[in-house]
């Protein structure tokens, strides 16, 4: 049985962990990663680096190497891998789950301006603050960069290209960060609003949490929707356990439920 992860966040890596402790005979695992990081932190199995090509250059990968699963573990916010794996998944007729981290949730205290996209985070972002910690990621600074007047705190793992905010400073880092370290980045760059992505997960939360305590508006931007009909969940281990009760009733593909292809709208 050949699985294939759609990787690059702590939960695939987690998951081909898992199936690597579990020793099932005749399993393979392939992690693909897209390659936008120089340095990933590489997890047990094959690895393999880059794009597809597409929905059909996926389908054809899947055919080629014979996948029996296709686990999308991929960034909440990885946006088209998504889609194109639930097409591709249907057309190469291979069984798909999508392991999403939950997304997180305001509590009392919590000062959040919902956004939809980043650039209507950068629309609403000069009427909240000054001195703005953006945590959206490289490749989202286009977004600010028309924005003049404000002065952004960048924080990304590799170095930003352009376009981006023309006043800003780049802090490289990577997480897991914890609440008092949050407190003192925020208190020491005197920054009076958070913008971030709802990517979810542990890790990066603490941002939140000093933000609540110092009174900050922060700026959440919605995650995407997964495709419709792909079944979820939200934990490595029930991941694990759907490839080991694959692995454990050895169904040929054409045996195991399909989800049907999905259209990305414009």
């Amino acid at each position: 049985m050949h699985v294939l992860i759609l990787g690059g966040t702590t939960e695939a890596r987690r998951l081909a962990e898992l199936l690597a402790a579990e020793r099932l005979p005749g399993l393979r695992v392939t992690n693909s990663l897209a390659g936008r990081v120089s340095a990933p932190r590489t997890p047990p199995g094959e690895l393999r680096v880059g794009g597809f090509g597409g929905v059909e250059g996926l389908a054809a990968w899947l055919r080629e190497h014979t996948v029996d699963l296709l686990v999308d573990a991929t960034h909440p916010f990885a946006g088209t891998i998504g889609f194109n794996a639930a097409d591709a998944a249907a057309t190469a007729r291979v069984p798909l789950l999508a392991l999403r981290r939950p997304g997180w949730r305001p509590v009392e205290g919590d000062r959040w301006h919902e956004a939809g996209s980043l650039t209507e985070a950068a629309a609403v972002l000069p009427a909240l603050g000054r001195r703005v910690f953006l945590t959206t990621g490289r490749l989202g600074l286009a977004a600010f960069a028309g924005l003049s007047g404000p002065w952004f705190l960048v924080r990304t793992v590799e170095a930003p290209g352009e376009p981006r905010p023309p006043r800003m400073e780049v802090l490289l880092d990577r997480g897991p960060f914890t609440v008092g370290g949050e407190r003192e980045l925020l208190r020491r760059h005197r920054i009076d609003v958070l913008v971030t992505k709802d990517s979810g997960g542990a890790a990066t939360a603490p941002k939140l949490t000093a933000a609540r305590e110092a009174g900050l508006p922060v700026v959440v931007v919605r995650r995407p929707p997964v495709p419709g009909g792909v079944p979820v969940v939200a934990e490595p281990g029930q991941a694990a356990g759907w490839v080991r009760e694959a692995h454990a009733r050895r169904l040929p593909p054409d045996q195991v439920p399909l989800t049907p292809p999905r259209r990305r709208s414009r």
